[in-house]
C-alpha cells in the first residue's frame, strides 16, 4: 500500500491551531526513519525525501558530526545511534517515537560489511555483522510495526542485497545476514496479510558507497559496476509512496535472481566459472 499524507492520521498531539475550518484537521506528513543517514545508501535516501517534501524525516547514525549535516541538509532530525546493541535500538525507537509520535515508515539501511575467506573471519566480526546487519534490523521493526499495525498503515523497507539471494564466495557471513532479511520480510507478509501495512525488500548490487573501503577490501569486479546511491535510493523512494515489494537494482540482476531459484545447480556452476 503507498503511504501518502492522506493514508496518515494526525498525531495524537496535533490540536488547536492546526486545525482546518469546519472542525477538520490538514492531512499530516508521514513520518519516515531512516537508519544509516550519516552515509551512503542512507545518506541518499534522506535527500530523495527531502526533494519530494511530502513526509517528516528522522535520520538515525552513528558518526554524529556527518549526521548533523545531513540533518541540516534535508530538514530532518537527527538521533544519533548504535545499533550494534539492543539498548541503542530500544533508545532510537523511543526518542523516535517521543520526539514525532510515530514512526509511518522505515528505511533501514545501517549495515557493514566482512570480505575474507570464512575460516579466517574472526568470532567478533562475525557477531558484529549478524548485531548490525540483521538482529538490529528485527529489534527496529519489532518496536515500530506494532504502531503501524494498529493505525493500519505503513511501510517497512529492508536494504538487503543480491549476496543475500544468491550467495557470494568471501562473504558468507554478510550474505546470511542479507538472506535472513528476506526470509524475515515474507515471514512479515503473511502476518501482515490484509493490511495496509507493506514490507519492501531493495536488492542492490555493488554500490558506490564507502561501504568496500570500510571493509577493508575493495569492489576489484568488472561486472556489474557499482550503481550510484541515488539510484537505490529512488527506489526506496517509490516503494514507500507507490507501494512495491521485493526490487532489484539494477533490474537486471532479477534474472540471475530467478536463474539461482529454478537451475542452483547451474548457477553455481556458472558462477564458479565466471565468479
Amino acid at each position: 500500500m503507498p503511504l501518502t499524507p492522506r493514508h496518515v492520521a494526525p498525531p495524537r498531539h496535533a490540536a488547536g491551531p492546526g486545525r482546518a475550518r469546519h472542525g477538520t484537521r490538514p492531512a499530516a506528513r508521514p513520518v519516515v526513519l531512516v537508519t544509516g543517514a550519516s552515509s551512503g545508501i542512507g545518506e541518499a535516501v534522506a535527500d530523495r525525501f527531502a526533494a519530494d517534501g511530502r513526509c517528516r524525516l528522522l535520520l538515525a547514525g552513528r558518526d554524529e558530526e556527518r549526521l548533523a549535516a545531513v540533518a541540516r541538509r534535508t530538514g530532518g532530525g537527527a538521533l544519533a545511534a548504535d545499533l550494534a546493541e539492543r539498548a541503542g535500538v530500544e533508545r532510537l525507537a523511543a526518542e523516535a517515537l517521543e520526539r514525532e509520535g510515530r514512526v509511518d515508515a522505515l528505511v533501514a539501511a545501517a549495515g557493514i560489511g566482512w570480505a575474507g575467506p570464512f575460516t579466517r573471519m574472526p568470532a567478533e566480526a562475525v557477531d558484529r555483522l549478524i548485531a548490525l546487519n540483521l538482529t538490529s534490523v528485527v529489534h527496529l521493526v519489532r518496536q515500530v510495526l506494532p504502531g503501524m499495525a494498529e493505525r493500519g498503515v505503513g511501510r517497512v523497507v529492508l536494504i538487503g542485497s543480491m549476496a543475500g539471494r544468491v550467495g557470494v564466495g568471501n562473504e558468507a557471513v554478510y550474505a546470511a545476514t542479507k538472506g535472513g532479511l528476506l526470509a524475515f520480510a515474507d515471514s512479515l507478509r503473511y502476518e501482515l496479510a490484509g493490511t495496509r501495512v507493506g514490507v519492501t525488500v531493495v536488492l542492490p548490487g555493488a554500490v558506490d558507497t564507502p561501504f568496500f573501503s570500510r571493509r577493508g577490501v575493495p569492489y576489484h569486479r568488472e561486472h556489474p559496476r557499482p550503481v550510484p546511491p541515488e539510484r537505490v535510493a529512488e527506489v526506496v523512494w517509490r516503494a514507500v509512496v507507490r507501494g512495491r515489494e521485493d526490487v532489484f537494482v539494477p533490474g537486471w540482476l532479477a534474472v540471475p535472481a530467478r536463474l539461482h531459484g529454478a537451475v542452483p545447480g547451474f548457477f553455481r556452476a556458472m558462477a564458479k566459472r565466471f565468479g
